[in-house]
């Protein structure tokens, strides 16, 4: 028998990811072959014959590279007519491996900066997300802004009725929604309502872009430095930055940097800015952010959309205007008040940008936070034929958690069981560092997918849009269906605060809001139709993770007694938590049931 489970301490010590130069223990059970080899992969393969230690196991201890990096390792077994291989499992989230014939997959070492830290913030808070425009409508309206409002969206529709739905516009040119029609949320609005978001437990506020842009979800930047006229002004930011922090309360902004918007002081397809854009003038200061196959009308784009132009990420001029220590967007606007950013569409960006990026805000305030939209394993990733690695210490704090979103919603639902979702939290422990591991955004609703409890109904698919819009527009949840989502959606939410990383609510989704992709998850806040019962069960559950310590920053076991339930356990060692800090409090065990 041959036989290693990287997510058991008595074969791999210490488990997890390694700071750089560290010591790593391997051990490996084998009654077949009286020698083990451990082959390892650091750019270079090294082969170290293993120590019989009795009990037909072998055991190896290595020093991991000085250097940050993914370190690989498997197992060559001689045996009297052939040579066995061992390997990491076959869908490669650790645990107990397997045999294979060839050369085989193998386990992954994260092997990370040793001096890496995240906010402390971030490792006990809890993340309230914001859609701006949808959030509240402060009393004041427009008043002192009409006529700037007219200027910068021309095209704008404006609901009347809050509760309206939003309104469905697919732009002839590429399918995809033109987002024109606004309900006014304000940020005035926003800080009207912090005494709501600390009731439920949140202290960071996480804001869907609030920059000047053409569409109601401002993923199409038009000013890095201007706040929408719809949302107010830099004075309604400064009051509201203010307020949260006098309530312990963050301000995560939102950042797009891929691409700007063709509307936009950039490229100015329109003509709308004072300044001269790419589109305008081959002389334009911004002309050689982006690239032009026929000038002007053929230009790279996000995905193909003509409103979203790509920014050439290498261009001096432009990495300048985010980066500058004096005048940059990156540092400028953590000096204003943020906290820090939250990357779209994370993994388009270099990794060298990306360090820039961190380097930029950690110079102005050590404390500040850089996350990324990544939608895989951050510890491995290929993108556009690069792999990439966000947890060494040198690029992104942490990471949107939809690996761990979509394992929940599938065990939810019956996709998988208990003993699968166990694996997905056990393979991120494994290679995620513990800064990165307990700084995660773990969410369950979000701007870009369906509304949970609809996902929790079966309606959450692979991409965007997930469904033909007409047939999501005619979606509407059973009150059976709705009943058992919501029973799910608090299992979902008891399980988020029982794990590391921060519990992540989506605007709406406290209160029973339903919806299916882009427009109606983005639908105005539900003031007046909540379910209060299910957002007072919602508040327990945060308010009890933000008072309790050991599920903030304790130690992690999990397990999965039978298909439909997983078992949390947060300890302490010694009084100590992960991070070796004395914090008060016993062990909590939480069970979860699939319902």
């Amino acid at each position: 028998m041959l036989f290693h489970d990287s997510h058991s301490e008595e074969y791999r010590s210490p488990l997890g990811a390694i700071p750089a130069g560290g010591a790593l223990t391997i051990r490996f059970w084998c009654d077949e072959s009286d020698t083990v080899i451990l082959r390892t992969w650091d750019g270079q393969e090294h082969q170290l014959p293993m120590t019989p230690i009795g009990g037909d196991r072998f055991e190896a201890t290595l020093q991991v590279p000085e250097t940050p990096m993914l370190l690989w390792y498997d197992f060559i077994i001689p045996r009297r007519y052939d040579v066995a291989r061992y390997g990491n499992a076959w869908d490669q989230l650790g645990g107990v491996g397997c045999y294979y014939q060839g050369q085989p997959v193998s386990y992954q070492v994260t092997v990370y900066d040793p001096a890496y830290t995240t906010p402390h913030y971030l490792r006990t808070g809890v993340v309230y997300q914001i859609f701006p425009d949808r959030f509240y409508r402060d009393a004041n309206g427009f008043k002192g802004r009409a006529r700037k409002i007219a200027a910068a969206h021309p095209e704008a529709t404006f609901h009347e009725q809050w509760n309206e739905k939003p309104d469905l516009n697919p732009d002839p040119a590429n399918g995809d929604n033109m987002a024109l029609d606004f309900f006014g949320g304000t940020l005035r609005g926003i800080r009207q309502k912090l005494d709501y978001i600390q009731s439920l437990g949140a202290n960071i506020l996480y804001l869907n872009p609030i920059f000047r842009a053409r569409t109601n979800h401002r993923y199409d930047t038009g000013s890095y430095e201007e706040i929408d006229p719809i949302l107010g002004s830099m004075e309604d930011f400064e009051a509201l930055v203010r307020e949260a922090a006098k309530r312990g309360m963050h301000i995560l902004l939102d950042g797009v940097f891929s691409h700007t918007g063709a509307d936009s002081q950039y490229f100015n397809r329109f003509g709308r800015y004072p300044t001269v854009g790419a589109y305008q003038s081959r002389q334009s200061p911004y002309a050689s952010w982006y690239t032009f196959q026929t000038f002007p009308d053929e230009y790279s784009s996000w995905w193909g959309f003509y409103t979203l132009p790509t920014v050439e990420k290498h261009n001096p001029q432009y990495r300048s205007y985010l980066l500058n220590p004096e005048t940059g967007v990156f540092p400028g606007w953590i000096r204003r008040g943020a906290c820090g950013w939250r990357l779209d569409v994370a993994d388009e960006l270099p990794m060298d940008l990306l360090r820039d990026m961190r380097s930029a805000i950690k110079r102005v305030n050590p404390d500040s936070v850089l996350l990324g939209e990544v939608w895989e394993d951050a510890s491995n990733k290929v993108s556009y034929g690069t792999p990439r690695s966000y947890v060494l210490g040198d690029t992104l704090d942490s990471v949107m958690n939809y690996p761990l979103r979509r394992g929940v919603i599938d065990f939810m639902n019956g996709v998988i069981d208990a003993h699968a979702l166990r694996r997905i939290i056990l393979h991120q422990q494994e290679v995620y560092p513990a800064p990165f591991y307990y700084a995660l955004m773990n969410l369950l609703g979000s701007h870009d997918r369906v509304r949970i409890l609809n996902a929790l109904c079966g309606y959450d698919r692979e991409g965007a849009i997930q469904m033909d819009r007409a047939e999501a527009a005619k979606v509407t949840l059973s009150k059976a269906g709705l009943k058992a989502a919501k029973r799910r959606y608090l299992e979902a939410v008891r399980l988020l605060c029982a794990l590391p990383g921060a519990p992540t609510i989506y605007y709406g989704d406290e209160i029973g809001m339903t919806g299916m992709a882009d427009p109606w998850n983005r639908a105005p806040m539900a003031w007046d139709m909540a379910d209060e019962k299910l957002r007072g069960e919602v508040q327990k559950l945060l308010r009890h993770r933000r008072e309790s310590a050991v599920l903030q920053t304790g130690f992690l076991r999990v397990d999965a007694p039978d298909a439909d339930t997983l078992v949390i356990t947060r300890y302490l060692q010694n009084g100590r938590d992960v991070f070796g800090n004395a914090v008060e409090g016993g062990k909590a065990t939480v069970k979860i049931s699939r319902v």
